[in-house]
């Protein structure tokens, strides 16, 4: 037992854990930015509080100093995340907390993106501001798990999921396999991430919307990332058609103008060359990178059964989400026992996710 004596007090860990279900409350809103919560005191009183707006701005500091008009004399702020030192779409989150005048910076891990990693503490002490980092680091390392495995790892944090029969059969043609506590967990887990990948496969067979139809996070719907070597995707499709269509990118390999330029017509829409190797396959893991280049750091992946198969052979999985209906379709041939064997194989652990899905259930690869 370690006798080290804790530099935080109870104090301080409660303000944290505001901040920390700040942040929590706004996962899968702020785009490519991460999710911050803030939490200003003085003494010992909250006296504003903020997290990281929808599309990433204005950030979490912002937002909680701007609610004070900026004063803030002689406060404590309690971040999440590592402040930012540097320029980007917006100026320096450290030189707000400068211009508040906050006597003390408090947050809870650094952040990975390079170009702040671990420098504002010097920053900000240089500028006679009382810094410290770490308080609740384990639970803010959770709460940024796929944001930090995407800065180190320069790939997006990939999250699979399938839905099979209770006799383990697989569906095409969107037919319906789970009931409705097993889809709105589905749409709970599009709204999480920033893009979702698929194939044109899916697109002609299945016809889906891949959009978030939980109340008030419509908005919240993935960009639709789309593999289509040779650009058979159906123009037609519930996707392109759509009123309120989501951005799209669709990854190809195809020297036809005249494909090529129909598809440019299609509505929000954005064509990605990529290369295949002589077999025509896509290297996978070169278009994780091309994905994370263009700032998406989550991906969930609904695909068919070659493709998911394919990507758990590699490990691209970080977890993957198996859905299980209660019903049998014993006529139906295609089944997914050898992903299932996969799954076993590649992932150390696996539980049930204690959720209410009424006869259906949830087991998470992890």
């Amino acid at each position: 037992m370690s006798l080290k004596k804790d530099k935080f007090s109870i104090r301080d860990k409660l303000y944290m854990n505001i901040a920390i279900n700040l942040a929590t409350i706004q996962k899968g809103k702020t785009g490519e930015n991460p999710y911050v919560g803030c939490v200003v005191t003085k003494n010992n009183q909250i006296i504003s509080y903020g997290s990281t707006q929808t599309n990433g701005r204005p950030h979490a500091e912002v937002d909680a100093l701007k609610k004070i008009n900026f004063r803030a004399k002689g406060s404590t702020v309690y971040l999440t995340l590592e402040p930012c030192t540097h320029y980007g779409k917006t100026p320096p989150c450290v030189n707000v907390l400068i211009k508040s005048k906050v006597k003390k910076v408090i947050y809870s891990i650094n952040d990975q993106d390079k170009r702040t990693f671990n420098k504002a503490i010097k920053f900000l002490r240089s500028k006679k501001i009382d810094t410290s980092k770490g308080l609740l680091s384990n639970k803010a390392s959770k709460l940024y798990n796929h944001y930090n495995y995407a800065k180190k790892n320069k790939i997006p944090y990939i999250i699979g999921k399938l839905a099979c029969s209770k006799d383990y059969k697989f569906l095409y043609n969107n037919t319906l396999i789970t009931n409705e506590h097993s889809r709105k967990v589905s749409h709970l887990l599009r709204y999480q991430n920033q893009a979702i990948l698929t194939s044109y496969k899916v697109i002609n067979s299945d016809n889906p919307k891949l959009t978030c139809r939980l109340n008030g996070l419509e908005q919240f719907s993935p960009i639709i990332l789309i593999i289509d070597r040779d650009l058979k995707v159906n123009a037609n499709s519930y996707i392109f058609k759509n009123k309120k269509a989501l951005n799209k990118i669709i990854f190809y390999n195809s020297n036809n103008l005249k494909k090529i330029n129909k598809v440019k017509k299609l509505k929000k829409v954005k064509m990605i060359k990529v290369d295949f190797d002589k077999k025509y396959n896509l290297d996978l893991n070169k278009l994780l990178k091309k994905i994370y280049s263009l700032s998406i750091y989550s991906v969930i992946v609904e695909c068919g059964k070659e493709l998911t198969s394919k990507m758990i052979t590699n490990k691209l999985f970080n977890e993957f989400y198996l859905f299980k209906s209660e019903k049998n379709f014993r006529l139906v041939r295609d089944n997914v026992l050898s992903i299932i064997k996969k799954l076993n194989k590649n992932f150390k652990k696996k539980m049930f996710v204690d959720t209410y899905l009424d006869k259906n259930v949830l087991i998470k690869y992890f």
